[in-house]
């Protein structure tokens, strides 16, 4: 375990950081994902490639250990919403850093719309007005379970639990097929 007062590291930097191509690729994902630094995405890059290591050490075991560790391997991925659940050891290999990006708890509180941006959802969970499964959490990179993913709501201590709060009222929600949207309604009273 070690130390506490000496925390290590939980992530690998790029090999080449200064190239080109990995300064491009680097900066989009931290501004479509709204990463606080490189450091946070380069966590996310270290916890994906020890994924990988994972499967790879599955798939050399032999054959009787092998389907015990990849179904259990498999299920954890489901769990987390990662992939489906007819998945294949060969589609954990596959993933991208996109795949671990979109189940962090600051992308699926935007995607719900329960924040105007990124920025706001990342604001709102570390001031604690998140709650995931009844509890509050306060950490934007959290990984959100596939079953956790329907239970994330403001906190019920929190004024913005007031439908009628000035943030909530400013949260813009696309429109359902089922509800027509605003410029067609003015659109058919019109005719």
């Amino acid at each position: 375990m070690g130390d506490p007062r000496r925390q290590r590291r939980k992530y690998v930097t790029p090999r080449y950081p200064w190239r080109k191509d990995v300064l491009d690729t680097e900066l989009k994902l931290l501004g479509e994902y709204g990463l606080r630094n490189k450091r946070e995405l380069w966590r996310h890059h270290t916890m994906l490639s020890k994924y990988r290591k994972n499967a790879r050490t599955v798939l050399a075991k032999p054959p009787e250990e092998r389907a015990k560790l990849e179904k259990e391997l498999l299920t954890k991925f489901h769990r987390f919403g990662i992939v489906s659940e007819a998945a294949t050891i060969d589609d954990i290999l596959d993933l991208s850093i996109e795949d671990l990006l979109e189940r962090r708890l600051q992308t699926i509180v935007f995607r719900n719309g329960l924040a105007k941006s990124l920025q706001q959802a990342r604001q709102l969970i570390t001031h604690g007005h998140i709650f995931v499964n009844g509890r509050k959490v306060t950490a934007p990179s959290y990984l959100v379970l596939r079953g956790e993913e329907a239970s994330i709501t403001y906190a019920p201590t929190s004024p913005l639990a007031n439908p009628e709060h000035t943030i909530r009222k400013a949260i813009v929600t696309p429109p359902t097929k089922a509800e027509p949207t605003s410029e067609k309604m003015e659109e058919e009273v019109a005719v």
